[in-house]
């Protein structure tokens, strides 16, 4: 089994829209981001945390999240 990591990462940029149109309820969000911690793949989730991180500088209601 050989992992490519040029094939599209079709998974980590679905669960970035769909975190995007949850972002209004801090318990869809939270959801969200266990099911994203069992499909992604390590890097991909730390990826994804950064980018969580920064999403969430300008929107209050997701800063009580624990990360």
């Amino acid at each position: 089994f050989l992992l490519n990591l040029n094939v599209p990462r079709y998974v980590y940029t679905y669960t970035i829209s769909v975190l995007k149109k949850v972002s209004f309820d801090p318990n869809l969000f939270q959801k969200e981001l266990e099911k994203a911690s069992k499909k992604l793949l390590p890097f991909e989730y730390r990826e994804l945390m950064i980018w969580v991180k920064d999403y969430i500088k300008n929107k209050p209601v997701l800063q009580t999240l624990v990360l």
